[in-house]
């Protein structure tokens, strides 16, 4: 199947500001896009890529002045397979576990790991079964947590969900992967563009979507607390440790957000001129 995404981001800024932007779909999944991937600026400006410590594709540019509008569309080949369930096998042992992955056992900014070590053993600890641990968190998350887009607060923790029942797609994210993390059972956020494909369409603006990773019987596989069933067309564009690595702009400077549409749909051709095309002003 052909997905056709994109976005349109514009900032106002009263000065110079240098920014860092994750927009740019995830290395694993170049080998998929049918159309070329380019971030547009509707001002001529500096940019380029550069990998960051997590194998994304970090963009760097400032945003000049008056601000700046930021702009990609793309078509992207997909399975159109659902996420794939780990296998029904045992949680690795620590010491057994690869070196790289050893970082996504530990506490982070917005997964709390020393909060929720009880509560993840009362509840999880009987589960011997990685896949077991995995697919009981993703349950008690979705279930314990509302979501609700104006329940979104960007200093929300895991252990702040836990207490609070409330969230986004992210507090889903990061409360299972700190439990998962709790259960010796490394595991990492993602983000990315998820659309309503395969699914009856959600009556709310287009937006990326955060998920998580967990490393089963050495592979990662791809799960989901705030949607719990496995979902079609995901476009991975960066995982870490949490939010605070996947972050999509990080501005250093006095720059707003001033327009921010996302667009993910399944298409049937890699001509984007038959589509109605993304506008790209300053």
């Amino acid at each position: 199947m052909l997905i056709r995404a994109g976005f349109d981001i514009a900032f106002d800024a009263s000065a110079p500001s240098p920014m860092l932007a994750l927009l740019n779909i995830h290395p694993s999944r170049r080998r998929d896009l049918r159309t070329p991937h380019r971030i547009e600026t509707s001002r001529a400006v500096p940019i380029y890529d550069v990998p960051d410590a997590y194998g994304n594709t970090c963009t760097r540019l400032t945003i000049p002045a008056g601000g700046i509008a930021l702009h990609a569309d793309f078509v992207v080949e997909d399975s159109g397979l659902v996420d794939v369930r780990a296998p029904d096998a045992p949680v690795t042992p620590v010491d057994r576990l690869p070196s790289e992955v050893l970082v996504y056992l530990m506490g982070s900014r917005y997964c709390e790991t020393q909060y929720l070590m009880q509560p993840a053993w009362s509840m999880f600890g009987h589960l011997r079964s990685a896949r077991d641990r995995v697919e009981a968190i993703v349950d008690f998350v979705h279930d314990h947590l509302a979501f609700g887009y104006h329940h979104a607060r960007g200093d929300r923790t895991a252990w702040a969900g836990y207490q609070e029942k409330v969230g986004v797609c992210r507090d889903f994210a990061h409360l299972a992967i700190t439990l998962c993390r709790c259960m010796n059972v490394p595991a990492r956020y993602a983000t990315g563009y998820l659309g309503d494909i395969g699914v009856p369409p959600v009556d709310a603006p287009m937006d990326f979507s955060a998920w998580f990773e967990v490393f089963v019987d050495g592979a990662w596989y791809t799960y989901d607390a705030r949607h719990r069933a496995p979902r079609i067309g995901r476009i991975l564009m960066a995982t870490g440790r949490d939010a605070t690595d996947c972050a999509l702009t990080t501005v250093f400077g006095a720059a707003t957000l001033r327009r921010f549409e996302v667009t993910t749909l399944e298409v049937e051709s890699t001509d984007l001129g038959r589509d109605e095309p993304m506008r790209l002003a300053a």
